[in-house]
């Protein structure tokens, strides 16, 4: 497989859809890549919560949660695990987040409190901390280990909440387009920084982290995208995309830091470099306005989806044979994927 260090325009530009997994009863709500297993999770509309191996493209496993449903959701540090969000039954007595063992189809663990829906969740890359942003306008930090809540912060607006790569820091994006970062060891303390960005008040729907921790992404939900320094505050530079009145857009930064590949209302998938910034590609999705969009941590790869998911590699010969049954001739099971040609 290409390496992440070769990466280029040229590779960029030559992404193309290698896999596609159409069986999706509903809207993909979220989806994650575990940090260090070639590992992809989905949460969808249909209740399920779907685990794949990205190098073989293959359907892993399958669980169905009928009584709470499945809607934001992110992997802890087991690869078997999982955090996931209710879309059911909100309230202060319900069990909106669950810690789930895909392994054994099993709830490890609830986590009461939250009194509207969890637009927001990240688990710390360092310990069991996760946290969660709901329309309740609460942030709620928590330990996988126990089920009562260990901190929490009241604030306005819709919250984002997102984790640095190092755990040290983690931020909170608020009302008015203001971006608070907090020290993960003292957040009681208060935000040791506050950055705006400027001129644009629209409620932050994601932020993101760089891997070397010298950059935030933002993406707004008046379709906008900025790349601020995470140091200083200063944005780097901004893209707009097209808007669409049903889909929250969701960017994605490259493992390098280098480019920013993000959906877009007219069902394009479209990629920046940074430093110049200069737009590098322009893809159609094949699958309508992506709502979901992550690059693997450790592979030159990235999965989109809306009600379909699909996985993008380099379109060149090398990287098709290597990732075996990415191939139609390697044996593939139709019902869970059906290959594209680009």
């Amino acid at each position: 497989m290409t390496s992440l260090s070769e990466l280029n325009d040229d590779i960029v530009r030559s992404m193309s859809i290698g896999a596609v997994f159409s069986d999706f009863g509903g809207k993909i709500n979220s989806i994650d890549f575990h940090r260090t297993a070639d590992l992809l999770v989905t949460a969808s509309d249909d209740n399920s919560v779907r685990l794949y191996d990205i190098m073989s493209a293959k359907l892993l496993k399958t669980t169905y949660h009928t009584k709470h449903g499945a809607d934001r959701i992110c992997f802890t540090h087991h690869q078997s695990s999982v955090i996931c969000s209710s879309r059911h039954n909100l309230d202060s007595d319900g069990e909106i987040l669950r810690y789930l063992s895909m392994y054994d189809n099993r709830c490890l663990r609830y986590f009461k409190g939250h009194k509207e829906r969890v637009v927001s969740l990240c688990m710390s890359p360092v310990n069991d901390s996760f946290m969660s942003g709901s329309l309740d306008h609460s942030i709620r930090i928590w330990d996988v280990r126990v089920n009562a809540c260990q901190g929490i912060l009241h604030l306005r607006g819709r919250p984002t909440v997102a984790y640095d790569q190092q755990g040290l820091v983690f931020a909170v994006a608020m009302e008015g387009g203001a971006i608070k970062l907090f020290d993960s060891r003292s957040y009681d303390k208060g935000p040791f920084d506050t950055f705006l960005v400027g001129g644009d008040t629209a409620e932050v729907s994601d932020i993101k982290f760089s891997n070397d921790g010298k950059s935030m992404l933002l993406t707004t939900t008046n379709n906008n995208i900025y790349i601020l320094d995470a140091y200083a505050g200063e944005k780097k530079c901004g893209f707009s995309v097209d808007p669409s009145s049903e889909t929250t857009i969701e960017a994605t930064f490259t493992p390098d830091g280098q480019y920013v590949v993000s959906g877009s209302g007219d069902g394009n998938l479209h990629a920046w470099r940074i430093d110049t910034p200069d737009k590098v590609a322009s893809w159609d999705s094949y699958i309508g306005v992506a709502s979901c969009l992550k690059w693997a941590p450790r592979r030159v790869m990235f999965a989109a989806a809306s009600s379909v998911l699909t996985f993008w590699i380099p379109n060149n010969s090398k990287t098709t044979a290597e990732l075996g049954t990415l191939h139609p001739e390697m044996g593939v099971q139709p019902e869970q994927i059906t290959q594209m040609k680009s």
